[in-house]
């Protein structure tokens, strides 16, 4: 099976209308025998102009159908008699038929997506039974979708056939795939969140942080201070944390108000937004310091840094982002840190977006910041700076600014928040990286599989993935008609709406059957688009 992308629709082209009689033939008369043969090898439904066809193609080719009617009599009324004797009471049924997929298609996920659309559209209408007749070759399929036999077989001897139906409580018990469709049906289904942050979190952390908030200065809140920033050592190999009330901007300039006190020079490393941000810290805190920039996602490389380190003998700090989110470049931070022992440089790290999905290792980096609502899967609220030394308090600094405060007063010098360390804590204990690491790559692979193209490759972010979208295709409109379906990804920023990119974020906690449907949603809405684009051109 060639990999060009599939897309489903409701038939509405004449040509389609004629793949979809060739198709008819090929099933009904040449697979299984339930009608005559005619010369031109077409089978046009009695009940045609009464079907609604949702089809799956390649390209322009059909590669599968089914058709929904609402109309009685049914095609099965004609074959079991008393249909309704066998039925719920309170069913209002419509008839799902002519079920197809090509045989090069059918140990794919294209059955399943027409019937999960035939059910879609059955529901959208009023029906809450759709009835099948299913060839008896392929009964346990239609079994553990959560069709339930009722009557007799029907049909000839060749072409027999199993009375079926489908309620709504069958398929929310007996198939993932309908569970997943019924709650999006329901206006109240929570959206997928593929941001960089908020994150989704673990259940355990909703509880840990709904909990009943207890005093700042209480034993019971310091314990659990103490326990938070010793799992986040353990995590990095960092010496010294501390966590207060904030975000990652507010880390960095905390970052960057103890820059302040290094002498000599510093070097900031920017190919990307957030490169960028550090250097517009720098400067509102009056640092001295040169820049290495290249256009977004340009790499830098080792040897250009120990180029410049070798030549400017008076750079004293190297400060850069770990992982570059408008993007997903990840630096070489294990290079970058023997470069700067070499030279007798003090490397500073803003990893708000690789703590908790990237490897990290902090031992030997003079500063480094993170924060609670991205890859460490808690909410936001709280910032979090790492520090090589012990840092002593400075009065030359605003309060809020001076880690050594922080550090003298065990990260608790001002009013905290119970609820977001107690929910900080609890993410930390659900934390699997591994388990992320692998999610990424079978999204990363659905991608490639789908024909999209996404920046960089293996030595990017595990947690970033980035679509550059041609011009024919609109980030925004991609964007707001993902929204829709309750899909969030990341596009309405700033950097992201100029360049015409989308991002899927994975950090925090996926159930990875959530994430293959919206997947499946995701790859459905950019062929479509795409299509309609090509259409136009």
């Amino acid at each position: 099976m060639n990999k060009e992308s599939l897309h489903y629709k409701i038939a509405d082209e004449q040509e389609e209308f004629n793949q979809i009689h060739r198709m008819n033939y090929q099933t009904f008369v040449d697979e299984i025998p339930q009608h005559g043969v005619n010369e031109k090898k077409i089978l046009i439904d009695k009940f045609h102009v009464e079907n609604t066809y949702i089809i799956a193609k390649k390209g322009n080719a059909l590669v599968g159908m089914i058709a929904v009617r609402g109309n009685r009599p049914f095609s099965l009324d004609e074959k079991l008699s008393e249909i309704d004797s066998y039925l719920p009471d309170g069913s209002i049924p419509c008839e799902i038929r002519l079920l197809s997929v090509k045989k090069d298609f059918r140990s794919s996920t294209v059955f399943y997506k027409l019937v999960e659309r035939a059910v879609s559209h059955c529901l959208e209408h009023g029906y809450n039974l759709a009835l099948i007749s299913g060839t008896v070759r392929q009964l346990k399929l239609y079994k553990r979708i959560g069709f339930e036999p009722f009557g007799p077989l029907v049909g000839e001897e060749d072409a027999r056939f199993q009375p079926m139906y489908l309620t709504k409580e069958r398929f929310i018990k007996s198939a993932k795939v309908f569970n997943k469709l019924m709650i999006r049906q329901s206006p109240n289904k929570e959206s997928m969140n593929f941001l960089p942050g908020p994150v989704p979190v673990h259940t355990q952390v909703e509880e840990a942080f709904s909990q009943g908030a207890v005093s700042h200065r209480s034993e019971e809140f310091i314990l659990q201070m103490n326990e938070v920033k010793e799992k986040l050592k353990q995590l990095t190999g960092a010496q010294h944390v501390q966590i207060l009330v904030g975000t990652g901007t507010l880390a960095n300039d905390l970052a960057a108000a103890q820059l302040k006190r290094c002498a000599g020079q510093g070097l900031i490393l920017a190919n990307g937004e957030f490169g960028f941000r550090l250097v517009d810290h720098a400067k509102r805190m009056g640092l001295s310091f040169r820049v290495i920039e290249k256009e977004w996602n340009e790499p830098i490389s080792l040897a250009e840094v120990e180029r410049y380190l070798l030549i400017n003998e008076n750079i004293s700090w190297l400060w850069t982002v770990h992982c570059e989110t408008s993007t997903g470049y990840l630096f070489d931070l294990i290079g970058l840190e023997k470069l700067c022992r070499k030279y007798s440089v003090n490397l500073c790290v803003d990893a708000c977006s690789s703590a908790g999905i990237a490897p990290l290792d902090l031992e030997n980096v003079y500063l480094a910041t993170a924060v609670s609502g991205k890859a460490l899967g808690s909410y936001p609220g709280l910032a979090i700076v790492f520090h090589r030394e012990k840092v002593e308090p400075d009065r030359t600094l605003p309060r809020y600014l001076d880690v050594g405060l922080y550090q003298e007063n065990g990260s608790v010098p001002f009013t905290h928040s119970s609820n977001l360390v107690s929910a900080l804590l609890s993410a930390l204990n659900t934390l699997d990286r591994q388990k992320g690491l692998l999610l990424y790559k079978e999204v990363k692979s659905i991608l490639t599989r789908e024909g999209l193209e996404f920046l960089g490759d293996d030595s990017y972010s595990p947690g970033i993935i980035t679509i550059p979208l041609n011009e024919f295709i609109s980030s925004k409109k991609f964007g707001d008609n993902l929204k829709r379906k309750n899909i969030i990804v990341s596009y309405e920023s700033d950097y992201l709406l100029k360049r015409n990119w989308v991002q899927l974020a994975l950090m925090g906690k996926y159930h990875r059957g959530e994430v293959m449907k919206a997947m499946g949603t995701i790859i459905e809405e950019y062929n479509n688009i795409k299509v309609s684009a090509e259409t136009v051109q």
